[in-house]
């Protein structure tokens, strides 16, 4: 029995909150059980440097956790100096996952920035980020075509992600901490609304994990990476 008494196949209750962010260009208040992120998309005028003069745009992202997103109080990363290895790994991810599915020339040698912020963290905060962030970068390119900054929406199709893990012997959906600080297996999928897998990251905790381990995992993902983009289609729609 899953300490959250859900279904081995069953998500958390998922909430997609549109328009939380007064100033932003788009945001989202994604909600995945007692995990919860603010998303902000800000749109920048000027690109990259390294992308001046090719009619490209880009999409980057930065994530951080409040202090008391956590049990205990953890330090400010600005007060060390630098972000640590962990939320670099983490803001990279959410980059190259919204990438995946924007037309970057669309865009215009513009750059558009998504923040995630996790206000509160029991496990999955990468995959509730991609998710919502999703959500907030489609408004922020509505807020760009509605005053004809770009003629179209770059965005091709949703992506959204979602955790999985073997606890106790069982393939399961969507990790809270009380299973992922437990789980012999953990595993992060990004996965497009058309079924096209952006990027898996899987980790053995104790034993190595099987490939029939890793199948029944992936199927999980999908499973569940479709609910979550139908939520996306109705937060939008």
């Amino acid at each position: 029995m899953r300490p959250s008494n859900r279904a081995p196949d069953e998500l958390r209750p998922v909430t997609l909150e549109r328009g939380v962010a007064r100033y932003a260009e788009g945001s989202c208040l994604v909600s995945f059980g007692n995990t919860k992120v603010i998303c902000t998309a800000s749109l920048e005028e000027k690109g990259p440097p390294w992308l001046r003069g090719t009619g490209r745009g880009w999409v980057t992202a930065e994530y951080s956790m409040l202090p008391r997103a956590t049990h205990e109080r953890t330090r400010r990363e600005v007060n060390s100096g630098k972000p640590s290895g962990r939320t670099q790994e983490i803001q990279r991810l959410i980059g190259r996952s919204l990438r995946a599915v924007v037309n970057l020339p669309a865009i215009g040698e513009k750059q558009i920035v998504v923040d995630c912020d996790v206000i509160q963290a029991d496990g999955g905060t990468r995959t509730a980020s991609i998710t919502g962030a999703w959500v907030a970068l489609h408004d922020c390119f509505t807020w760009m075509q509605n005053r004809s900054i770009i003629s179209i929406n770059p965005l091709r199709e949703p992506v959204a992600a979602i955790s999985c893990g073997i606890y106790k012997g069982q393939p399961v959906l969507d990790l809270d901490y009380a299973e992922d600080s437990a789980a012999e297996t953990d595993a992060n999928f990004v996965i497009t609304g058309s079924g096209g897998i952006v990027e898996v990251q899987g980790t053995a905790e104790g034993k190595p994990f099987s490939e029939e381990e890793f199948l029944s995992l992936l199927r999980l993902a999908k499973t569940g990476v479709a609910q979550l983009v139908d939520l996306q289609k109705k937060a939008v729609a």
